[in-house]
């Protein structure tokens, strides 16, 4: 029986950087994994989807180079090769992190791991144990019942991101971040797509106005949007999928040669051994504590497997947080008020904190302020006008509540609000620190003059 200090069952974003700095930390480290290093986020979701949309935006940019005084004639996509450049960096990457683990000495056991009672895991019939054993199984696509995916017809983004070839039509069910970054993909590409939401709202986690702007442009792209809508029957059996929509004004029937189902993730929670060492999970995830530790001693979880957003940046900043919390340091627990949240369809989404609705329900006075790029210098020059940027603070405080973004470029922007509100910076501090000219981030300090009634350029 081979012995470690610390076992990571799982190799994503929140397994393989847990191990990382489990090994930094002095502890003898291994990380079990059933596929590949790197798990869903950089073989099949965050980084393969992001070259994906690169090469989306590329060809966006070659079919309106007259807009940039340029002519280019006989632009063609070339879905195959789309794909395949989209594969060859997820491969890059996930060779990275065997890198990675090398250098920082750390064992990869694979196979399928299953815990067991007294800190052991079972690894295809082999068994190693542990002083610390932490679950970091990730979570994969959810199956409805009424939207049942066969992997043909019928696909999740595992499928959405290696298609043999471009189809002509798509419905795409669920507008969270998954459903929109492949309808804005397949849309670019020169797919007729259509998008369901149930909600009254795409992207309905975000601000009311951002949702609001986000469907403009999408309907602006040729996207065709049905909200208030829930899908209640799928056929299979023609050669087109036909699919049956509720709405408002009724029953509505909809067909197309692919159907998305992007209506959420279900954890990997089923064989690897909870409920024999006692586990206790509910509504599919793993209870734990603020440092991750489950009611077992000595079992931890982090992740999409336990409560919280289902981000890899989040389950890295768990996986961290755990060890440290091990090996005896000070921490501090994670703020998930404070946890950026992106979505990288064009135009990009990011926001951070109370939405104007959230800050008002919890009885809070308000300054918002929101200032539209449209009004930028570098947004104009870049052909990329469309969207704002809108902050919410306490009137009362100064207290930065919330920020909320919608344009070219904001998931590498929202950082400094996330900086800001983890320093307790306020409204007048920001403002008065200068930000350069032009840049799309002046348009926070922007917005932030105008929530104070000191905006300059609008």
């Amino acid at each position: 029986m081979s012995k470690y200090d610390v076992i990571v069952l799982g190799s994503g974003p929140g397994g393989y950087v847990t191990a990382i700095r489990a090994s930094q930390l002095g502890f003898k480290t291994a990380v079990i994994e059933k596929e590949n290093l790197g798990g869903v986020c950089l073989n099949w979701g965050c980084i393969p989807t992001k070259a994906l949309l690169k090469s989306a935006q590329v060809f966006d940019y070659l079919k309106h180079a007259e807009d940039y005084g340029l002519s280019v004639n006989g632009v063609e996509r070339v879905f195959g090769k789309v794909v395949e450049r989209s594969r060859g960096i997820a491969d890059g990457m996930s060779k990275g992190v065997q890198f990675l683990m090398k250098k920082n000495k750390i064992d990869v056991i694979n196979g399928f791991g299953k815990i067991k009672p007294g800190k052991k895991i079972d690894v295809d019939g082999k068994e190693y144990t542990a002083d610390h054993i932490i679950i970091a199984t990730g979570a994969r696509s959810k199956d409805l019942p009424n939207i049942k995916q066969d992997g043909k017809k019928i696909i999740g983004y595992r499928e959405a991101m290696t298609l043999n070839k471009q189809p002509k039509s798509m419905i795409v069910v669920g507008s969270g971040a998954i459903g929109v970054e492949f309808a804005h993909f397949y849309n670019v590409m020169g797919t007729e797509v259509t998008i369901v939401e149930f909600l009254p709202n795409l992207v309905p986690l975000e601000d009311e106005e951002v949702s609001r702007q986000f469907e403009r442009s999408f309907k602006k792209a040729g996207v065709k949007v049905m909200t208030n809508t829930s899908v209640e029957k799928v056929d299979t059996s023609g050669k087109n999928i036909k699919v049956t929509v509720k709405t408002k004004k009724g029953e509505e029937f909809l067909e197309a040669e692919i159907v998305l189902s992007a209506v959420g993730i279900k954890s990997n929670l089923e064989n690897i051994g909870l409920e024999d060492v006692g586990i206790v999970t509910d509504k599919d995830k793993i209870l734990v504590n603020d440092w991750y530790q489950t009611n077992i001693p000595g079992y931890y979880a982090i992740g999409d497997v336990v409560d919280g957003p289902a981000l890899a940046h989040v389950a890295s900043a768990e996986g961290i947080t755990c060890v440290e919390k091990i090996s005896g340091m000070h921490v501090e627990a994670i703020d998930y008020g404070n946890i950026p949240g992106c979505t990288y369809a064009t135009p990009e989404i990011a926001s951070v904190g109370m939405t104007e609705k959230q800050a008002k329900e919890a009885g809070y006075d308000l300054r918002v302020g929101k200032f539209p790029f449209s009004a930028s210098g570098k947004a104009s020059a870049a052909g990329t006008k469309e969207g704002f940027v809108k902050v919410i603070f306490d009137a009362k405080y100064g207290e930065w509540l919330g920020c909320h973004m919608i344009g070219a470029g904001v998931t590498d922007m929202i950082a400094e609000a996330v900086v800001a509100r983890k320093l307790e910076t306020t409204g007048h501090e920001v403002l008065k620190s200068i930000h350069p000219h032009p840049t799309m981030s002046e348009a926070v300090m922007e917005a932030v003059a105008d929530a104070y009634g000191e905006v300059i350029h609008l």
